[in-house]
């Protein structure tokens, strides 16, 4: 072993016999929540290395998985590193067909770990996949898997393979996995699809290992903590953030309980909060919005008065909590005992919905409004928001307990080095804005397959992360995120722009809008895409006394829609947050949500802004004309 640069697997024998009875995995098994210690997930990890090996999986084998989160996932990718194997994580949002097959195909897997609810896609295309060996289901009895068929094999076999296994060739299992180095491939994580192909992005073990460390120096968990993991698994941030960190802080990772479908999972979240009662919870701005809407509705339900009472208390939390990092004050010292008292009457309630020990959530996945860190924060839940990319695996800073500034990404991690250029590539002043450039131990080791994608992304050892920020002038520490360097908007005199804070702002401050996006390539004006938020539109119209399905009622609607983008304009309630001649000219009511299922959304809740504009092309030709830019076009009519 390597001190300085150890593996996954130096690192799981190291925290498995530091914090050996300690609970690592929480998962609820037909209506009862198991724990599994960190010595039993370590021997589970034997058991199926060594079986996979009995099985012939040689090292630096690719095997697949494909499962929801759960604690068998933790355990065959743990079993299969073991194995010396290359672990290829597949988001369950992936259909059957084209997008699974590009994976397995592309990744030369000869291997399919799945569970059962997933087993179907697998065996809809295995007959396409002839450099695949064998299937192997996690699940003994479920209704997909109680007849195997042929080239398909159950975990529980495996894992009784792999005691033979280590009872007759203990020595060859640990050779294999002592000869497992750093610079070894952890996994293949293929992108989830924000832009066109997706690309295997190739981790190292010394990757994941390094990231826990340098994601350690700017947050932190005690040990025994309960950590609910609700982002799938697939995505690396769950990994470094959830199942890497809480092993090395002895804490325990949680997972919801799995439901039929994604939808009956996600609607499993407020039962896995209440029984597990988390200290911490990793989660995306689209989930924080549900939680903060859910946590208003139900204050809504108690009545005016306890609804008014709410949203003064919320406000003058606010008020004192500033951005964070400046809270109080001399002129605020009067808030401090109402803050006290609210939190005691109704802050407090709000938190026992989450468990009562919530000390906080991290955000990423994409840029986090500010509105919803300063709601959080104020009901004593902050939500902290971090920043990082699969080719950083991922962690590249985080706001934590004590060290936050409200509208900033966080605390850039270290070791690393994080510097700002401009499109020439060179480094710009403290302050100014540029694409954010770093270069550490977490760097990707490349593209899998893709030598040019991986020679244009890192240079001399720095990864381009394509996103744009800037360092903060008056605490160089903490780095600001301000949204994609390279999907721009462009007006026709070739200034250019980022829509990032426009489009997670107009849904934030607005209850009648749902998602948005933003479009200029070149052309006379900006334009918007908007989903509305149909059920709060025909409850504001109903209040006027019209009729929702009447023509009277639709033109109500566009004209609240068009009212609340006018709230950044001179005179308005958000005016000077974005400039002027970037806010749109014209409006399209869109007919159908982004969402994972029709691939405008990708596994970790972020708008594919490609597939998007892609979907509505017409529309968006359309409100390029004198027709189309009129807000009560036919169009817009017919969407609502």
């Amino acid at each position: 072993m390597d001190n300085n640069r150890p593996t996954i697997i130096d690192f799981v024998e190291k925290y498995s016999h530091k914090f050996a009875n300690n609970v690592y995995i929480r998962e609820k098994v037909d209506g009862v929540w198991k724990e599994i210690t960190q010595e039993q997930t370590r021997e589970e990890a034997y058991r199926i290395g060594a079986g996979l090996m009995a099985l012939g999986v040689e090292k630096g084998d690719k095997v697949a998985l494909l499962s929801e989160s759960r604690a068998m996932w933790v355990l065959a990718e743990l079993g299969a590193m073991y194995a010396g194997a290359t672990d290829v994580p597949l988001s369950v949002n992936l259909g059957e067909g084209k997008d699974l097959l590009f994976r397995i195909h592309h990744s030369e897997a000869k291997w399919i770990l799945v569970s059962a609810n997933q087993l179907p896609k697998i065996r809809a295309i295995i007959s396409e996949c002839p450099e695949v060996k064998r299937v192997i289901v996690f699940d003994d009895t479920a209704f997909y898997v109680d007849e195997l068929q042929e080239g398909e094999i159950r975990m529980s076999t495996v894992q009784q393979m792999g005691d033979g296994f280590l009872k007759t060739h203990r020595k060859d299992f640990v050779e294999r996995y002592s000869s497992i180095g750093p610079d070894d491939y952890a996994n293949i994580s293929y992108t989830s699809g924000t832009t066109a192909d997706p690309k295997g992005i190739l981790l190292t073990h010394r990757n994941y290992t390094a990231n826990v460390a340098q994601g350690s120096s700017v947050i932190s968990l005690n040990e025994n903590e309960v950590l609910l993991i609700i982002l799938p698994l697939d995505h690396c941030f769950a990994h470094v953030a959830g199942m890497y960190t809480m092993m090395f802080y002895g804490g325990s990772i949680a997972f919801v309980p799995i439901g039929k479908n994604a939808l009956a999972t996600l609607k499993n979240v407020p039962m896995a909060i209440k029984e597990t009662r988390p200290h911490a919870m990793l989660s995306v701005p689209a989930l924080a919005r549900n939680f903060k809407k859910n946590i208003e509705a139900g204050i809504k339900a108690k009545g005016p008065k306890v609804e008014k009472l709410f949203n003064f208390a919320v406000k003058n939390a606010i008020a004192y909590n500033k951005e964070y990092y400046n809270a109080g004050g001399i002129l605020d010292w009067w808030r401090k005992p109402l803050m006290w008292i609210f939190d005691k009457l109704i802050f407090k309630n709000v938190r026992e919905s989450f468990g009562g020990r919530m000390r906080f959530f991290v955000g990423g996945g994409a840029l986090l409004d500010i509105e919803l860190q300063r709601f959080f924060c104020a009901v004593g839940m902050p939500m902290f928001q971090g920043y990082g990319l699969t080719e950083a695996t991922p962690i590249i800073c985080a706001n934590s307990e004590g060290h936050a500034i409200f509208g900033s990404s966080g605390r850039i991690v270290k070791p690393m080095d994080c510097k700002i250029c401009d499109e020439q590539g060179n480094e710009v002043p403290i302050g100014t804005k540029g694409e954010i450039v770093i270069r550490g131990e977490n760097v990707m080791a490349g593209y899998w397959k893709n030598p040019k994608a991986t020679a244009e992304t890192v240079v001399d050892g720095w990864l381009h992360t394509g996103d744009m920020g800037y360092i903060c002038p008056w605490d160089t520490d903490f780095l600001y995120v301000v949204g994609r360097f390279k999907s721009l908007l462009i007006s026709s005199d070739g200034e250019k722009y980022s829509p990032e804070g426009f489009e997670d702002s107009l849904p934030e401050v607005s209850k009648y809008v749902s998602q948005v996006v933003l479009h200029n390539n070149q052309d006379p004006y900006t334009i918007v895409m908007i989903v509305p938020e149909k059920d709060a539109l025909a409850e504001y119209v109903k209040g006027l006394g019209l009729d929702p399905a009447s023509q009277e009622g639709k033109v109500a609607m566009l004209k609240k829609i068009q009212a609340e983008i006018d709230s950044y304009r001179k005179g308005g309630a958000h005016e000077g947050l974005f400039p002027e001649r970037w806010l749109p000219a014209a409006v399209i009511i869109c007919d159908e949500p982004f969402t994972i299922a029709n691939r405008m959304m990708n596994s970790t809740m972020k708008i594919v802004r490609g597939k998007v504009e892609e979907h509505y092309a017409d529309r968006m030709a359309y409100a390029y004309t004198a027709e189309g830019k009129n807000l009560l076009n036919e169009k817009n009519l017919a969407s609502l």
